[in-house]
């Protein structure tokens, strides 16, 4: 039986003119070359033929991680394989792994769509991934990311009080990993377990803000990122009171700036019955301002992707939600608030809840409301729009 090598012998071996070889056994061997190299090598057959498999260097391969190596290699020819087709394609998967993290996808996902996504919501998912996601896993192959890493995410996020930007997380997520499978760089989508993880909080959508809260909204919706449509859409829908649908889907022809009216027809009020606004100044001048935008079509806020359509139902309570609203105000509430603070401020209820567009049961009274409220209710929206400017002023001196 032949001498094994020691690790002493392979430290102290001396180089010679010609290149020769140290046996180690099982195929094992240490060459050393005349510049006084060493070099691990494994001697092999498969069908017949001998191969040689160079293993590493002496001595930062140790004798011991030689020796395992070269076990290793054994194993694979065993199986018919050649360890260094194997080594290739290890390779190969390394640097596909390493390529293809869970944030080089991500990005991916997100030049993919850049052009059709609002500024606003482009923002939102840059800022969110990039401070809540993209530090966690995103430097993770995204073959090896776990539901349970995704979880942690939003657990944390939840925890802190934003369960609805947690619920966004796991959606974006999910996308992303459908893109990674849909490309052949995931197996899977782990975020399909954890449907249901959050709950959504309960929106107290008629829940009325007081003076003071007006004002502090009023004054983070006017300087706000994002598109000048969305920051004008809430503002109207607070100068006006109009429910959300009502907003988003008004036409340029239903407006008369001469005459400062906004007359809305049956077939979209959700009592069927057509419905005028008087228009205070403030009101004109954003929708000036709105024209000056010029962003064409009949719809004063046509949908980004799509201008022959509205504004996206989602669109305004996103808005809400990007200034910390998420849970506990919605665009609906802008009704409650307006109701709430002109009955304190003393103005009569049928007046208010005509300009609410709420249902008369009393159809000669609904009658007689319609055509006898309209001085009172121009009076009002203008002192409406005036008692808004005094908030956002004196929220501003706080």
């Amino acid at each position: 039986m032949a001498q094994r090598l020691t690790d002493s012998h392979a430290r102290n071996v001396k180089p010679k003119a010609r290149p020769y070889k140290l046996t180690d056994g099982n195929g094992l061997h240490l060459l050393v070359r005349p510049n006084g190299s060493r070099l691990w090598r494994y001697r092999y057959r498969i069908g017949g033929v001998e191969n040689l498999y160079a293993i590493g260097d002496y001595p930062q391969m140790s004798l011991q991680q030689a020796r395992d190596a070269r076990d290793a290699a054994r194993a694979l020819v065993k199986q018919g394989i050649h360890p260094s087709r194997q080594r290739k394609a290890d390779r190969l998967v390394v640097n596909e792994a390493a390529a293809n993290t869970f944030e080089v996808i991500g990005r991916e996902w997100i030049d993919l769509h850049r052009s059709h996504w609002s500024p606003g919501y482009l923002g939102q998912v840059e800022i969110t991934l990039s401070r809540d996601v993209f530090p966690a896993i995103g430097g993770l192959p995204i073959r090896v990311i776990t539901a349970a890493q995704i979880l942690a995410i939003i657990n944390h996020v939840a925890k802190r009080g934003a369960p609805n930007v947690a619920i966004l997380i796991l959606q974006w997520c999910g996308k992303i990993f459908r893109r990674a499978v849909s490309t052949l760089r995931a197996d899977s989508d782990p975020t399909y377990a954890l449907r249901g993880a959050v709950k959504k909080p309960k929106v107290q959508h008629k829940r009325a803000l007081s003076a003071t809260e007006l004002g502090e909204l009023l004054n983070q919706i006017k300087p706000s990122e994002g598109t000048p449509e969305v920051r004008i859409a809430l503002q109207l829908l607070l100068l006006t009171f109009v429910r959300p649908g009502e907003l988003r889907k008004a036409l340029w022809s239903e407006f008369d700036l001469e005459k400062a009216e906004w007359r809305i027809p049956a077939e979209r009020m959700k009592m069927r019955k057509p419905h005028l606004v008087p228009l205070s100044r403030q009101a004109i001048e954003l929708l000036q301002q709105l024209r000056q935008e010029g962003v064409g079509g009949p719809y004063l806020f046509p949908n980004f992707r799509d201008r022959k359509r509205p504004m996206s139902p989602t669109t305004l309570n996103r808005k809400l939600n990007y200034l910390g609203y998420a849970g506990k105000f919605s665009a609906h509430g802008f009704r409650a608030t307006a109701s709430t603070l002109l009955n304190e401020k003393g103005y009569r209820p049928d007046v208010i809840e005509r300009q609410l567009a709420h249902a008369e049961r009393n159809k000669v009274r609904a009658s007689y409301n319609h055509a006898t409220y309209l001085d009172e209710r121009r009076e009002m929206m203008q002192d409406w729009a005036d008692f808004l400017d005094e908030q956002r002023v004196e929220s501003q001196s706080c």
